[in-house]
């Protein structure tokens, strides 16, 4: 028996040929030389008649193997009108690179009895996996539904390669018409509002441009400008701008509030009561609370409730790749588009799991203890290593006095890849660049931390009554840091020590005074925010929203802008006139703003579940944007007198 096994990248196809193999591989070149085939023999595959012994071939492919775009004949950029686009016909075609992989392909694929798919374990993945199917029964003709397999993995660790071998599945057809959908929506939306909005206003940025730049020397520019369009960029940019304008268009306000000082005499020690009404904006109606309470109540309160209850500072669900970039951001200033290919780098030297996943559930039946051990076992002592072997202190034992608890399970699981997880400890020769090695010690300590206890604290609250206006303080006091101790990002403190104080009992205050603040206005986008409103609303997947931030950055729509230890995100002139344009012309709901993407996802969503078709989804969602470039090109002229204003206003008015 003869089988063909591809995988999505060279580096996936080298290790799953060692764990198979055992180590006895035959390595050729491809005609791309980023690819290459391994040749050995192996007994383990469930569907080869009596599980006998197998030719394998393993190559790759490097990502998609097929691009999708119009005909440039007949709709090449000013060879027709856009708005044909949305009913053009489509083509498949591939680069030079692309054509050097699928000859490889085909050549291996002519006497072969299967092929197996090895691609990553999403959408993305199985439309790549047709994508190779296709290419293989261009070279075998015996190649069908019949005899193609498909290898469910998550990591590179060698039982599971294995099991996933012996395991095999088949493609899932409706994700690939899903991902097919998107492809086609995003192609036949983005070329055509992309070539409406450059040849609309393209002329008078690069004027702008160069009467900004009269003063000094510049280098002609021979590439047109692009003022691009996607369905995932401007609800991404939407955000950025929507804070941007709260920032200049706030107005502070004064509020006043009263608080009390309490000195514990047997402490010397002081502490402050807030007004539990909080702060007003009424000066007089402030003042008169103050003035009545003074008279009637001098500087006597009484403690009208005391509570002293335990307190839980909650581990951290298992961690997704959106928590990933998120915290990347927030905790080590990297951008979601390094974080990411840090962590596939990971995935591919076989050190994580895969890391493009929706999932905060670990599946009861894996093990997890075991994953924990290749932290301290045969592997370099670390910063985390102790506190690892301390998780497992007392586990088989009778009495087991160990600190390991299974993880929280979140609300979300893609049913394709467990949550991130270390696969294997740091060896004696393992080299990292300092991004990698950033995000490796984050994915260990969050999965040890997932698989600790909750920090415990006791939480005592003190309220006193002045005239019947009440006034409260909480203390803090933490008892087991537990999980806190691995994760040093994030913060659980003692506070002040509280007065001893009874119920009923009249307290004397120290100071009682008014005092007046004002209110702030939100501070610009950091990148690990616009991450949360993409996720939160549908923008993107996992794997795109870096992409969508890069691309959106690329096109000078946002700059990234370091203000001390932080980086915000901060709109320009045009992106500010490309969100505000469209407001102009009516359609912030269809374009700034998430609802029309997030309704496409659920669309996608029902395509996977078989409740509609791709034909269902492409006309209703296509037969929408011909309404909305309708109305652009009516209005276009509302574009350029937006772009005047907003460059006349100036970005900080």
């Amino acid at each position: 028996m003869k089988v063909l096994c591809v995988a999505e990248k060279n580096s996936i196809a080298k290790s799953v040929s060692q764990i198979l193999s055992g180590g006895n591989i035959q390595v050729s070149n491809s005609p791309y030389k980023y690819v290459k085939n391994y040749k050995f023999n192996y007994d383990g595959f469930s569907f080869a008649t009596g599980n006998g012994s197998c030719e394998v071939t393993m190559t790759s492919v490097a990502g998609h193997l097929t691009s999708t775009d119009f005909n440039n004949e007949f709709y090449g950029w000013g060879r027709c009108n856009p708005f044909e686009l949305f009913d053009a016909n489509i083509s498949h075609s591939k680069n030079p690179d692309q054509q050097k992989i699928g000859t490889n392909i085909q050549t291996l694929a002519r006497n072969v009895d299967y092929l197996m798919i090895w691609t990553d374990c999403d959408r993305e993945g199985e439309y790549i996996g047709w994508e190779i199917f296709e290419e293989a029964k261009k070279g075998n003709s015996r190649l069908n539904n019949n005899n193609l397999y498909r290898a469910i993995f998550s990591h590179l660790e060698r039982r599971h390669i294995i099991n996933a071998a012996r395991n095999p599945e088949r493609l899932d057809q409706r994700a690939v018409e899903a991902v097919g959908t998107r492809i086609e929506l995003d192609l036949r939306t983005g070329v055509s509002f992309t070539r409406l909005l450059t040849d609309t206003m393209a002329r008078k940025v690069e004027m702008n441009t160069l009467s900004q730049n009269n003063n000094r020397r510049v280098k002609k520019n021979k590439e047109k400008t692009v003022i691009s369009y996607g369905p995932c960029q401007f609800p991404t940019l939407g955000f950025v701008v929507d804070r941007h304008e709260r920032i200049r268009n706030f107005r502070k306000e004064e509020f006043w509030s009263i608080q009390l000082i309490v000195t514990d005499p047997s402490q010397s020690s002081t502490t402050t009561f807030t007004w539990d009404r909080g702060h007003l904006f009424d000066r007089l109606s402030v003042l008169t609370f103050y003035e009545v309470c003074l008279e009637l109540a001098g500087n006597q309160a009484k403690v009208c409730d005391v509570k002293s209850k335990p307190v839980t500072k909650w581990r951290p669900f298992p961690l997704t790749t959106v928590e990933l970039q998120k915290n990347c951001a927030r905790y080590f200033k990297m951008n979601a588009k390094q974080s990411l290919l840090a962590a596939e780098k990971l995935y591919q030297k076989g050190f994580i799991s895969y890391p493009r996943t929706e999932t905060d559930t670990f599946p009861q039946s894996m093990d997890l203890k075991s994953l924990i051990e290749k932290q301290y076992k045969d592997c370099n002592p670390s910063a985390w290593s102790t506190y690892a072997q301390n998780l497992l202190e007392g586990l088989d034992s009778a009495n087991p006095n160990n600190k390991f608890r299974f993880p929280r399970a979140g609300s979300h699981d893609d049913k394709a890849h467990p949550p991130i997880h270390p696969v294997i400890g740091i060896g004696p020769n393992v080299f990292f660049d300092p991004n990698e090695k950033k995000v490796y010690e984050y994915v260990v300590r969050h999965f040890l931390a997932c698989c600790s206890e909750d920090g415990k604290g006791q939480m005592t609250s003190i309220s006193l009554d002045w005239n019947n206006e009440v006034f409260n303080a909480n203390g803090l006091v933490v008892l087991e840091r537990n999980w806190l101790d691995i994760y040093p990002w994030m913060k659980w403190e003692n506070s002040k020590t509280m007065p001893r104080l009874e119920m009923n009992q009249d307290v004397t205050i120290t100071k009682a005074e008014m005092k007046n603040g004002f209110t702030s206005p939100p501070k610009p986008m950091t990148e690990s925010e616009l991450i949360m409103l993409m996720d939160a609303n549908g923008i993107g997947t996992d794997a795109t929203i870096a992409e969508h931030i890069e691309k959106i950055k690329a096109r000078n729509y946002i700059t990234s802008d370091k203000v001390s230890k932080e980086t915000y995100l901060n709109p320009t002139v045009l992106g500010i006139a490309l969100v505000q344009g469209f407001e102009a012309i009516g359609l912030e709901d269809s374009f700034a703003k998430p609802f029309q993407r997030r309704e496409m996802e659920d669309d996608l969503k029902k395509i996977c579940r078989g409740t509609l078709t791709k034909r269902e989804v492409v006309n209703d969602i296509v037969n929408k944007y011909k309404d909305y470039y309708s109305r652009t090109d009516q209005n276009k002229n509302k574009l350029l007198q937006v772009y005047d204003q907003v460059k006349q206003v100036g970005l900080t008015a």
